[in-house]
């Protein structure tokens, strides 16, 4: 019964759902024509216990063991999934995932009354590590929070979602702009700026791939990332005493520090120092870093780039 849904329990319109073969069938014809290359299977909520999840693990085995799909799969956890119907699901699925949709259980509440955030949504994506971590199995997890809507803050959200990496294995989290669903009971409040979705994902890409700390993170007083600039030149310009660093001889991740530069960019700049000084800024355009941003953060091979401002005086 999400509140902001579109499919929410009660509210009154006609529905249709595939049968299992029906849906099954026709993946596998667009995957032979190869329209697609994969699957994101989900549901809503269906019947009780795990007739829902019973329907996506059903799909699954036709295509995997009567069509012999070997495109990617991703099946949706769900809520109070059994660990058999979890354990089917990883035995097909490249990837699995369960939507949190709020931070906290305070939060979550203003969305639904009837999940409960440790139970139905996290202790299923527990179970999912405790058995991958006994076989051998390489299945992704990801989760997706519902950001705008029940009042949370950008600090709780990149709060959660950096302790389920850490202690979850989850590979990312997505965020979904709430925009208000007519006949809902959220229809009223307003839209969130699709901004905020925008910088809660450069700011989730600082916690997963830059080995930033939530505290790292840009925030202001009530918690949330500023709309008109990047977190990563954010943090840049709040800590000039790491600045400028020397692109010949500076760490892994210094590099990653820098605006402009990302993992695979500093790993080629790494390996082509090895062969000779760097000097230029055609060098680092060449390793895919924007050099516009890079720029009035570095040296090269002891000077500062021609065209570098002053780091206050440096455009966004």
């Amino acid at each position: 019964d999400c509140y902001y849904c579109p499919f929410r329990a009660g509210r009154r319109f006609r529905r249709e759902a595939f049968k299992p073969d029906e849906l099954a069938n026709m993946t596998a014809q667009m995957y032979r024509a190869r329209l697609i290359k994969g699957l994101f299977l989900s549901s809503g909520v269906v019947g009780k216990d795990d007739y829902a999840m019973g329907q996506i693990i059903a799909t699954a085995e036709i295509l995997r063991k009567k069509h012999h799909f070997a495109g990617y799969l991703h099946l949706k956890i769900m809520p109070t999934a059994s660990d058999a119907a979890i354990q089917a699901a990883l035995g097909l699925a490249d990837r699995v995932s369960v939507n949190l949709e709020a931070p906290n259980a305070h939060r979550l509440s203003r969305l639904t009354s009837t999940k409960d955030i440790d139970q139905d949504l996290l202790a299923p994506l527990r179970r999912v590590k405790q058995l991958l971590d006994q076989t051998d199995q390489r299945v992704s997890r990801t989760t997706q929070f519902v950001v705008g809507a029940a009042g949370e803050s950008d600090r709780e959200v990149l709060t959660t979602a950096h302790q389920l990496y850490r202690e979850l294995g989850l590979a990312r989290a997505y965020y979904s702009a709430f925009r208000p669903v007519p006949n809902t009971p959220l229809d009223g409040l307003p839209a969130a700026n699709p901004r905020r979705q925008d910088r809660l994902y450069q700011a989730d890409a600082l916690l997963r791939l830059y080995h930033f700390d939530v505290n790292d993170i840009g925030l202001d007083a009530d918690g949330h990332l500023a709309l008109d600039e990047d977190p990563k030149l954010v943090w840049a310009r709040r800590h000039p005493e790491h600045f400028p660093i020397e692109i010949n001889t500076a760490s892994r991740s210094a590099l990653l520090r820098v605006p402009g530069i990302g993992p695979i960019s500093a790993e080629r700049l790494i390996r082509w120092r090895r062969r000779g000084r760097l000097r230029s800024l055609g060098d680092l355009r060449k390793a895919g870093a924007v050099t516009d941003r890079a720029a009035p953060f570095i040296t090269l091979d002891g000077r500062q780039p021609a065209q570098q401002l002053p780091l206050w005086d440096q455009p966004v």
